[in-house]
């Protein structure tokens, strides 16, 4: 750790003396030297982006808004959050759901050239594409 200026290691110290004894000790088990309280946080798990720099939260709000209320429920939009952050953190499991998906949709290509039915039997255009590895 870089020495800090003297401004700052006041603070360091009225930090630490504002401690309790148990957190004292820790610092001290550690070396108060190497201990720093002015580190920046890490990000938040939470901001996943994808390669156009949407994070996932923006991309699962945007899907829904395509949506009417009526369509889905908390499962659907659970679904949806699942989904999206499964792709954008490249999971097995969720590029295969979604090549499946795409799959099962192309068996109706030959059938309904653009469209394929909704899981109520609704029909619905499609907008999936094959995504490459």
């Amino acid at each position: 750790m870089s020495r800090l200026a003297s401004e700052e290691e006041k603070r360091k110290k009225a930090i630490f003396e504002g401690m309790s004894a148990r957190s004292k000790k820790k610092i001290l088990d550690k070396g108060y030297d190497n201990w720093n309280p002015f580190l920046q946080p890490n990000d938040p798990i939470d901001i996943r982006v994808d390669q156009g720099r949407h994070t996932a939260w923006e991309l699962a709000k945007n899907f829904l808004q395509t949506r009417s209320h009526e369509e889905y429920s908390n499962d659907y939009g659970q679904g949806v959050w699942e989904i999206c952050t499964g792709i954008i953190s490249d999971k097995d499991r969720y590029r295969a759901m979604y090549e499946f998906s795409c799959w099962y949709r192309d068996l109706f290509k030959n059938d309904k050239p653009v469209k394929s039915q909704n899981w109520d039997g609704k029909v619905k255009s499609s907008r999936c594409k094959a995504r490459k590895s």
